[in-house]
């Protein structure tokens, strides 16, 4: 409970937006936030039209079970042109426009504090999104915490958060390789395309990346073996019903990161 208490004292007595998604670290950074502040901690969930609606739904579950009032930042991604392009900062280019939004919030508001989900785990991996959050001076209190994934997921499911074993995700657009243009189109089926996965099979970690409109599905490498041939087929037929031309079974499985090499 030490890292618990920590980290809620961490906020000390300062008004504070926390950039809350639907997942359990910034769930749980909110939590803190709003148990030594109370009303001064504001969560704010950005609807920039590259978070599936399952996302959007479970960021509102949260503030609700937390009791955190929540505003939804509502924009388009899409009409950032250096975003649409898909190089290799495109999340860059996301998270700059985020901060840039918080950052004109909090001073609208008054507000002198602004914090993110990010915990000692995602500073492994490549994440320009990051740098682009700290340029605008959004901090991270679980890593400033010392907090990994296994500390946030133990300590969400200590509290009661629903979300403690919640599978980790990313925005929509992750699922387009580098170089290849962000459209709507290929959001909504990417999105369309996950749910009826879920739906076939009751898995819950499902990746369907969009490579040129074959459908490459990542899900948990055990979990493989479960897709046998007419599941298979049941779910390619579904996939092309929503415009997917093929559909590709990665044999590696999923990881955190892989669209980063998905082009190799």
């Amino acid at each position: 409970m030490n890292k618990l208490e920590n980290l809620v004292n961490w906020f000390g007595d300062k008004r504070t937006l926390i950039a809350l998604s639907g997942g359990v670290d910034s769930a749980l950074v909110a939590y803190a936030a709003f148990q030594k502040l109370g009303n001064s901690a504001i969560a704010v969930t950005a609807d920039y039209k590259t978070l599936s609606q399952e996302e959007l739904i479970s960021a509102k579950k949260i503030a609700k079970e937390i009791g955190i009032s929540q505003i939804l930042l509502d924009y388009n991604e899409l009409e950032n042109e250096e975003f649409v392009k898909n190089d290799s900062n495109r999340c860059f280019h996301c998270r700059q426009e985020l901060g840039t939004r918080l950052v004109q919030m909090a001073n609208e508001m008054e507000i002198d504090l602004i914090v993110d989900g990010t915990n000692l785990d995602d500073l492994g991996d490549y994440r320009p999104g990051l740098q682009a959050l700290e340029q605008k001076g959004v901090r991270s209190p679980l890593v400033e915490n010392k907090f990994n994934k296994n500390d946030v997921r133990k300590i969400a499911k200590l509290v009661g958060l629903s979300v403690y074993d919640k599978p980790s995700n990313s925005c929509l657009a992750s699922r387009i390789p580098w170089g290849q243009q962000i459209t709507s189109e290929r959001l909504l089926r990417i999105e369309l395309g996950e749910t009826l996965v879920k739906q076939t099979t009751n898995l819950k970690q499902v990746r369907v990346r969009d490579l040129d409109g074959i459908a490459k599905l990542e899900i948990e490498k055990e979990k493989i073996p479960l897709l046998d041939q007419q599941i298979i087929k049941e779910i390619e037929e579904k996939l092309k019903t929503i415009g997917f031309s093929n559909l590709i079974i990665d044999p590696e499985g999923y990881r955190p990161g892989k669209i980063n090499v998905i082009a190799d």
